[in-house]
Formats: structure tokens, C-alpha cells, sequence
């Protein structure tokens, strides 16, 4: 009997330890992963001259535009000195061009979301309701795609968009995303996980294909359509070679484009942009999070 209750305490003191190291790793992650997020918020409250006294080596360049050695230590301040609206007023306020990046990168995004996931749906039942060599050829197809990077295709989609004259024009962007197997792929392999029985049943009822995409096939999906939907939302929302390639006219080119073309006199408002440009995939990714989990969790199987 000692034996066996020494035996359970071994076990549990060998749990307690493994979910205290886990729980350790687990910190750190969340430590590494959180600190350019608090960072960029906390900075987006400084000063231009508080910034360029803390990070001013970061951006300095030589007298013919190239990088220079940082040879002192960079500042790393989470609390500012003084707390500044400034940066904020001058990107919500007195400079409406970076508004309108900000609204070029809604126009962009969303229909490309909206179009992408209403042609994975109809696309993801196809794939799942056809049978034959053709369907498993182009749904092949599809995955080779999207084990692509979008750089692979750039010259593509660029070189077709000249022969239909669209370059310099969204639909440069938007016809390439709607059409992105990524969607496509991931529903297709959720709606595969559908007992074939729910279909026999409301065949059996006398249920039409219709019937059967609208009142079974799509309610099982949401989660995953709501997951889907998050992942392309980020993807689409942070693009940067895209605008850059397709877009010549800079006052077409979203924030995320202003973003990674920082200059040293525009530090201060960087960080303010870069604070209101998390705001939507932060709520997206919050108002989300429960389907993004569900729609992972069951991946694997369709909820009962």
C-alpha cells in the first residue's frame, strides 16, 4: 500500500514538474511574441525627439543613403518620458494621406475576402460532391498552387494582368486573391469530413443538391468558414508585393506598403499607423477566436 500511494505521489510531483517547465516556456513565448506589440504601442505615444534619442542609430545612414554600424546601444523604452498625442493627431487629423492608405487597404482586402470565400464554398462542394479522375486532377492542381509562394506567381499574374490592361487598376489584386486555392483547400478537406449518412438521409427525404449545400453542408462549415476567414484576412491585409508590382500609383498602394518603406523623419508616425492598422486583425482575431479554435479543433471530424 506504501508502495503504491509513494508510487501515485512520484507521478503527480512528475506532472506538477512538466506542466511548471511548460508553463515557463509557455511565458517566455508569450513575453518574445508580445514585446514588439507592446513596443509599437507604448512608442506610438513618444515624441518625434524622444524617439530618434532611443532609436535614432537604428535608422541613421551614411552621407550617400546607405545603413551604418550601430556601434552604441539602442534604447529600449516601453514607458515614455512624456506622453504625446501628436503622432495621432497628425495621422488622424492633419494629414488625411494616411487615412486614405488606411481605406485603400479596406477596399482592397474586403472584397477579396467577401469573393474569395463565396467561390471556396461553392468550389469546396463541387470537390466534394464530384466524383472521377478529372475532380481529383484540378483539386490536385490546387494544392500545387498553394504550396506556391505568392512570389512564384507574381510574374504571372503581372504579365496576364498587362495582356487584359488591368495593371495600374485593384482588379490587379483583387481577381488574383479571389481566385487563391488557399479557401478552396482548406474547406474542401472540411466538407470531405461530412458523414456521407447526413447526405443519404436528406436524399432520402427528397432533398435536391441545393437542399443539401444549404441546409447541411454550409451550417457545418461556419466554424471553418469563419477560420478561413480570419487567416485570409491577415494574409490579404498585410500584402506588400503585390501593391508594390501591380500598382505603379502610389496613392492606390495601402498602409501596410507605407509601412515597410519607413523613413528617419517619419519614425513617430509609423508607430501611431502601425498601432491603428493592428486594430482591425485584432478584432477580427478577437471577435474570432472561438471559431478559429473550433475550426482547427475540427478539422479532424465534424462536431456532433
Amino acid at each position: 500500500m506504501k508502495l503504491f500511494k509513494a508510487s501515485i505521489s512520484r507521478r503527480k510531483r512528475r506532472e506538477l514538474i512538466q506542466i511548471a517547465i511548460i508553463t515557463v516556456f509557455a511565458v517566455l513565448f508569450a513575453v518574445v511574441f508580445l514585446t514588439p506589440i507592446v513596443l509599437t504601442i507604448t512608442n506610438s505615444f513618444m515624441s518625434q525627439t524622444e524617439i530618434n534619442a532611443n532609436y535614432g542609430a537604428i535608422f541613421a545612414k551614411t552621407e550617400k543613403g546607405g545603413k551604418i554600424f550601430i556601434s552604441e546601444k539602442v534604447n529600449l523604452k516601453f514607458i515614455p518620458d512624456m506622453i504625446s498625442f501628436s503622432q495621432y493627431i497628425t495621422v488622424l487629423l492633419k494629414s488625411p494621406a494616411y487615412l486614405i492608405k488606411f481605406w485603400n487597404s479596406v477596399i482592397l482586402v474586403l472584397p477579396i475576402l467577401i469573393f474569395q470565400l463565396a467561390v471556396a464554398v461553392f468550389a469546396s462542394y463541387g470537390f466534394m460532391r464530384a466524383k472521377g479522375k478529372l475532380k481529383e486532377i484540378i483539386f490536385f492542381t490546387y494544392i500545387i498552387l498553394m504550396l506556391m509562394p505568392y512570389q512564384v506567381t507574381l510574374v504571372p499574374n503581372y504579365l496576364v494582368s498587362t495582356w487584359f490592361h488591368l495593371i495600374d487598376t485593384r482588379w490587379s489584386i483583387w481577381l488574383p486573391g479571389i481566385a487563391s486555392p488557399f479557401a478552396v483547400y482548406l474547406l474542401t478537406k472540411f466538407m470531405r469530413r461530412i458523414p456521407t449518412s447526413f447526405i443519404e438521409a436528406a436524399q432520402i427525404d427528397g432533398a435536391g443538391e441545393w437542399q443539401i449545400f444549404s441546409k447541411i453542408c454550409f451550417p457545418l462549415c461556419k466554424s471553418c468558414l469563419y477560420s478561413v476567414a480570419i487567416l485570409v484576412f491577415i494574409d490579404y491585409w498585410n500584402m506588400v508585393e503585390q501593391p508594390l508590382i501591380l500598382l505603379s500609383d502610389t496613392e492606390m498602394h495601402p498602409l501596410s506598403v507605407f509601412l515597410s518603406q519607413v523613413n528617419t523623419n517619419e519614425t513617430g508616425l509609423a508607430f501611431a499607423l502601425a498601432t491603428i492598422y493592428m486594430v482591425p486583425g485584432l478584432l477580427v482575431f478577437l471577435y474570432g477566436e472561438d471559431y478559429l479554435v473550433e475550426g482547427i479543433m475540427y478539422q479532424g471530424g465534424v462536431k456532433g
